[in-house]
């Protein structure tokens, strides 16, 4: 385990090429990870980073290892071995009833087909299934239900000692790529390019039995929905890998809002033109979302874009925040972002609100041609009330953090003890707060001195 100092502004290997990608200098005043603790033990890239509780993660991979670590001081807790091939899903499930004590798990699935249950605590297999006949894509827990359910080629609802109490017939050999809790028992799987809605229902006569009913398809996206994210109890989001944004009534699974080019300033005249992506499917894929309530931030191609879901439209973006796909993204309690990327890069971005200048009169084609000046000067004053009443924000790049060589695939944020990454090149880092750090230490070596004084008095 090795501890370095970052400087801002170097470019990670294999990046020495120009691009339009912003950056920032070596003094970065509003970036607080000025330290980073390196933790090894992979053999492979590492795809996962799951929060256990307030100082403890489980990481995972494709050598199928899990490592439970200490995020205060990077320490190694244990390695669980179980699993022969790599890992396809991770999730965490603290589970209690009215005889028991707390039990902090995680589940995880594999592509050699089986799920395990993890006691973190002892470190030890709760328990195994090997029965699935496909790889289980992704995992989720009804931690109000005391049930998880495994995605597939079929949706199977699990209690937490892995009994298997129901599960829905074959749906597709592609399978369901995420599932997102809705209210009254519902879920939404993402199942290529269609959205189905299951309902769970639990006997009513105090036996074990239960039963997953598919209620609704949602056939709106035209190609692969690519990212999954709940809202709130009212409200969820979808987006694909062409770009469409949706946003759905949660209880009754209708359109709010769809964006099917929402960065393009041709389709929205009123969004500033720079908000504007070329067409490639690589440019235009919908990687990954997350929402404060108020907005839905998207990781599109290489940028990123902040969707207002009041205003229903794109209120600031970063068109190529990084030089390559931006795979994960996150709103901090504050007013900033985090990015990271298939540039091995990891990014800090506050949103902040631009200053009004006064609206320019807006021509309104052939009217304004033949000076109908009546109809153009209602015309504009509507446009001008309209732009002085809408708010406009920006995406400034604050912090750029640079230690993997390889592609970072997704992050945790621990609050005052850092942020952990990890990366295809082995590797999870956990940056710190520099200041914070220093004044530990400070305040370690002052007890210490305090302890060898009291007892140099007492001989």
């Amino acid at each position: 385990m090795l501890r370095w100092l970052i400087g801002g502004g170097r470019e990670p290997q294999g990046l020495a090429e120009k691009s339009s990608v912003q950056t920032i200098g070596e003094e970065q005043i509003q970036n607080p990870y000025t330290e980073l603790l390196v933790l090894k033990g992979h053999q492979d890239i590492v795809r996962f980073l799951v929060q256990i509780d307030d100082c403890r993660f489980a990481s995972a991979g494709d050598d199928g290892i899990i490592f439970l670590w200490n995020a205060q001081t990077g320490e190694k807790l244990c390695e669980l071995h179980g699993h022969t091939h790599k890992i396809t899903a991770i999730a965490p499930f603290s589970s209690s009833d009215g005889t028991e004590e707390k039990t902090d798990l995680i589940i995880t699935a594999s592509a050699d087909r089986t799920v395990i249950v993890w006691d973190c605590n002892s470190g030890r297999q709760v328990q195994k299934v090997s029965c699935f006949q496909s790889t289980v894509k992704c995992l989720t827990v009804l931690q109000r239900l005391n049930v998880w359910l495994s995605g597939g080629s079929d949706l199977c609802v699990w209690n937490r000692k892995l009994d298997l109490l129901c599960k829905t017939s074959h749906l597709t050999d592609a399978g369901i790529s995420a599932v997102v809790e809705l209210p009254k028992n519902c879920v939404a799987a993402a199942v290529g390019k269609e959205l189905i809605i299951f309902r769970l229902t639990a006997s009513n006569n105090g036996s074990e039995d239960w039963n997953v009913l598919e209620v609704k398809r949602l056939v709106d996206h035209q190609d692969n929905i690519s990212s999954l994210v709940s809202v709130n109890d009212l409200t969820f989001v979808t987006g694909s890998h062409v770009g469409e944004l949706i946003v759905w009534d949660a209880l009754d699974w209708t359109k709010r809002a769809s964006e099917c080019n929402f960065w393009d300033s041709s389709v929205h005249p009123d969004v500033q033109p720079e908000i504007k992506l070329s067409q490639s499917p690589n440019e235009t894929s919908v990687q990954h979302l997350t929402s404060d309530e108020e907005c839905v931030f998207a990781a599109v191609g290489k940028g990123i874009y902040v969707y207002n879901l009041q205003m229903k439209r794109v209120i600031a973006c970063q068109r190529t925040a990084h030089d390559s796909s931006v795979l994960h993204i996150e709103k901090l309690p504050n007013r900033q972002l985090i990015s990271c990327s298939e540039d091995g890069s990891v990014r800090i971005w506050e949103l902040r609100e631009k200053q009004q200048l006064p609206a320019d009169p807006i021509p309104t084609g052939f009217f304004n041609m033949w000076g109908f000046g009546r109809a153009n000067k209602q015309a504009n004053q509507a446009a001008k009330k309209m732009q002085e009443n809408t708010p406009m924000y920006f995406l400034e790049l604050v912090g750029d953090l640079i230690g993997h060589s390889s592609a970072v695939q997704m992050f945790l944020y621990f609050g005052e003890l850092g942020l952990a990454t990890c990366s295809a090149d082995h590797l999870i880092i956990l940056w710190k707060d520099g200041e914070r750090e220093s004044s530990l230490r400070s305040l370690a070596l002052f007890k210490k001195l305090a302890q060898n004084g009291d007892l140099q008095l007492k001989l």
